[in-house]
């Protein structure tokens, strides 16, 4: 799904707090629509603590006209240290299991080690408790390997849970990938910070930040979803390290293999080339060659990408920024 909302958020770390929440309520709201046209029904809300606190499931669910019978909690938190992450910890949860239940969830995965950890959690409980789940609903700021670990959750939920029919799975404005090392930066987080490449990227989300170049440099789509809503000091000053990062490494970092980098591909590339890249091939060509065309011009000129004036723009935009809320 790419709505105006989501393409703003995901583009701009200044969307905080609860402007962050309604710009992922429209969309949610096609999707429930589109499972539920006769607006009725009902399923229970599962609630992964930080960052599926920013999803508007409830209030989506209300003006569907769904009733929600339950609400479940499971909080999960990452340990990293030096920006590795070491480990997964669930310190709470709250899970009322009843039979033949639909879960709805939102939630940011990247390699999906915690949507594994609480859903085999949840699996677990209900299982104890007498339950049984007919069927996960999960919208996500995701990545490809939500794939397949959905189909291996499908084949373990089948065996607990005979009647267990499927995953309804709504991605917004694409599939992503994760970095798998720090990237031409040399700052990006592996296995956090999502990317293009090898991903498939709306054209609507690609459209979006060709008008806005430089929001193609930002560090990651999301950051830290919890903080954004939650802790916004914090998020910032997540911003700002990586800024300040690119700042002083400005004159060290090969612009053009970092736009290639962000692009998701090594170009410049013909027209088909890059609609098979991109995994546009079975797309209308309607305005698809302007998106292709934006995109090799910003290839042809990246070497001349003001790095060092871009990143300390930031760094003073952001400093600003903070003073609003320290």
């Amino acid at each position: 799904m790419s709505h105006e909302g989501t393409r703003h958020l995901m583009a701009r770390p200044e969307v905080v707090g609860y402007d962050s929440y309604l710009s992922m309520l429209p969309p949610t709201l096609a999707g429930l629509h589109l499972l539920h046209p006769d607006k009725n029904g009902d399923l229970d809300i599962l609630t992964i603590l930080r960052g599926g606190l920013n999803y508007p499931m409830e209030e989506a669910c209300h003006r569907c006209g769904i009733r929600v019978r339950d609400i479940h909690f499971l909080s999960c938190e990452r340990i990293i240290e030096n920006h590795v992450i070491k480990g997964l910890d669930i310190k709470y949860e709250k899970v009322r299991a009843t039979p033949d239940r639909t879960l709805l969830l939102g939630d940011i995965v990247a390699t999906g080690d915690t949507l594994r950890l609480c859903l085999d959690a949840v699996f677990d409980l209900f299982r104890k408790k007498g339950g049984s789940i007919r069927k996960i609903i999960l919208f996500t700021i995701g990545g490809t390997r939500t794939v397949s670990l959905l189909e291996e959750l499908t084949a373990s939920a089948r065996v607990l849970f005979p009647g267990f029919e499927r995953f309804e799975c709504f991605f917004y404005e694409g599939i992503f990938t994760v970095y798998n090392d720090p990237g031409v930066s040399g700052i990006n987080t592996p296995d956090i910070d999502f990317g293009w490449k090898g991903g498939v990227i709306s054209p609507e989300f690609r459209r979006y930040i060709l008008d806005r170049p430089d929001t193609l440099l930002e560090k990651c789509i999301i950051y830290d979803g919890g903080a954004r809503r939650y802790e916004i000091p914090v998020h910032f000053h997540e911003v700002l390290e990586y800024w300040e990062g690119i700042l002083e490494r400005a004159d060290r970092i090969d612009t053009a293999a970092l736009v290639r980098e962000k692009l998701g591909y090594d170009g410049p590339l013909d027209f088909e080339s890059w609609r098979s890249c991109c995994l546009f091939s079975d797309l209308p060509e309607n305005g698809l060659e302007e998106l292709w065309a934006a995109e090799q011009a910003l290839l042809d000129n990246a070497d001349l990408l003001p790095l060092r004036d871009l990143a300390q723009r930031r760094v003073d935009e952001l400093k600003t920024i903070l003073l609003s809320y320290e």
